[in-house]
């Protein structure tokens, strides 16, 4: 087999195993597959795969990321919940513009730090952090998510970093743009402590 009939098997190989995951695929997954970091690259400097994030390549020929801010903080911390005004932006419930990607962690974990896209990392304790968790798809990526009104339990915890009137805009689009579940609302104010400082609000939206 001639050295070009040996490259062209191997884009061919290379290809077909990012298929094979969709797309992306992780440095360290390509060379545990006995792909070496030479041959990866090179397909790199070709232009036929590109970096989403820190160890996180795409085939070039996918798509274009709609969310890659969102995909950078997801792949560098997985195990974190995207919450506050990142989540709220998600579910269309704010008129803010994040400027952080929000991520919540488990109260032990290590604060999530980035440069680029910026990140706010904030901690969850017990069912503060597990409850109200939902799994979507950002871009072939998996991304943790809390509800909505896990979501608004946390603003109303944190209203004090994120201002009052941003909670408050944002529990006057969530009764108009979603279905208002005053119950489900006042479930997760109750595990995330704050049910007496909501319930006057929530009983006003009735």
């Amino acid at each position: 087999m001639s050295e070009s009939d040996s490259t062209r098997s191997f884009r061919v190989q290379l290809q077909s195993l990012f298929r094979l995951h969709g797309g992306q695929l992780r440095l360290s997954e390509a060379l545990a597959k006995g792909i070496n970091r030479y041959q990866f690259y090179q397909l790199r400097d070709e232009g036929l795969i590109e970096p989403v994030s820190r160890g996180l390549y795409r085939l070039a020929d996918l798509p274009p990321i709609e969310n890659p801010d969102l995909v950078a903080a997801i792949t560098r911390f997985p195990h974190a919940v995207l919450c506050l005004i990142s989540a709220l932006a998600w579910h269309g419930i704010t008129t803010q513009i994040p400027h952080q990607v929000h991520l919540a962690v488990e109260r032990d974990a290590r604060l999530p730090v980035l440069d680029y896209p910026p990140v706010a990392g904030y901690r969850f304790s017990g069912r503060s952090f597990s409850e109200g968790i939902a799994q979507v798809t950002v871009d072939g990526i998996t991304l943790q998510v809390y509800n909505p009104e896990k979501t608004l339990a946390d603003c109303f915890k944190f209203r004090n970093r994120i201002g009052m009137d941003v909670v408050l805009e944002a529990l006057e689009l969530y009764r108009t743009r979603k279905t208002f579940l005053p119950g489900k609302l006042m479930e997760y104010a109750r595990i995330c402590r704050v049910a007496n400082v909501m319930a006057p609000y929530v009983e006003a939206k009735l």
